[in-house]
């Protein structure tokens, strides 16, 4: 318990001196609007990477669904922000959006988690297509059109601290109790619940938490870009996360940060290459997948404790 205290203190203090670097740099000039948005859109896909990390790496679930449950939390945002532009508005729609983004994963959860492999990829997928049909037709999401002119009500600075705060709370709930039941599922299924572990029940909380992450960084897309549209939560926006769980490496949350900042990068570079930005950037990713096929860092994962464990036995070998 002190060690994951101690652990949590001193990630906490390295994402204060983040924002301080780039609050510094923002203030000096050194990051423009192009960098900001560079930098807004990254924290988002680590918001929605990390938590499809946990349903696809964590519970083995591979889900397509990811995009549906962004929809909430963006819509959602949409309506109520525009009767209520104020940050207070913003945050009550954020949790509006989470409470609908974990019922509809309940409904959708409980029948289809029984499925495996590429059945649950289909099955999510196409609950992701439903979410998104119903958005097109109906009146107060104002159909097809979309929603315009939504209150920006979101800066870098509300990005980046929901970014530590969810990295925070999912990485937590990994090494905690149900953290373990969900990988010991993820490990063998018939083994865990030969042990009395409740498999169904796992797979459906890890999920439910994903969806729920989902929302968060719907909620904040649509308060940051301030245009929303059904078009922008197809099935290509499921498949960009995965690709940023995938190449860093599923099972690796340090690798989720790697390759959302990678990419991140990458494509803010290739801006001015126009339509060869999409075969380079293919080209890329193509690339890391031949030579690096379990993604960038596998499942290795950043930690402070077996860094001290390392110099500490450095220093009593040298001695």
């Amino acid at each position: 318990m002190k060690a994951r205290l101690r652990a949590n203190l001193t990630w906490l203090a390295l994402m204060v001196l983040g924002f301080v670097v780039i609050d510094s740099c923002e203030f000096t000039g050194l990051i423009n609007t192009f960098i900001e948005n560079m930098l807004v859109t990254i924290g988002i896909n680590v918001i929605l990477a990390t938590g499809l990390n946990l349903i696809i790496g964590f519970s083995g679930q591979f889900s397509l669904g990811h995009a549906g449950f962004m929809a909430i939390g963006a819509y959602a945002t949409g309506i109520i922000t525009q009767t209520m532009a104020t940050p207070a508005g913003f945050f009550i729609s954020m949790v509006v959006g989470m409470l609908i983004a974990i019922v509809a994963a309940l409904i959708v959860g409980i029948p289809t988690l029984r499925l495996r492999g590429d059945y649950l990829a289909i099955a999510t997928m196409g609950a992701a297509e439903i979410i998104r049909l119903l958005i097109n037709n109906l009146k107060i999401t104002n159909g097809a059109a979309g929603l315009f002119n939504i209150p920006a009500l979101a800066s870098w600075a509300t990005v980046y601290v929901l970014m530590c705060l969810t990295t925070i709370v999912t990485v937590n709930f990994i090494h905690s109790r149900s953290g373990r039941a969900i990988m010991a599922v993820r490990e063998d299924e018939i083994a865990a619940e030969a042990m009395g572990i409740n498999t169904t029940r796992w797979k459906l909380a890890a999920f439910v938490f994903g969806a729920a992450t989902a929302a968060i960084g719907g909620s904040l897309h649509a308060a940051y870009i301030q245009t929303i549209a059904p078009s922008d939560f197809n099935i290509m926006a499921s498949i960009a996360i995965l690709i940023v769980v995938v190449l860093g490496g599923v099972g690796s949350m340090t690798g989720t940060f790697v390759a959302a900042v990678g990419l991140g990068a990458l494509d803010t570079i290739l801006q001015n290459f126009g339509t060869l930005r999409m075969i380079i950037y293919s080209l890329a990713l193509i690339l890391i997948m031949i030579f690096k096929p379990s993604g960038l860092l596998g499942t290795w994962e950043l930690s402070f404790r077996r860094l001290n464990r390392h110099h500490l036995k450095e220093v009593t070998n040298h001695e």
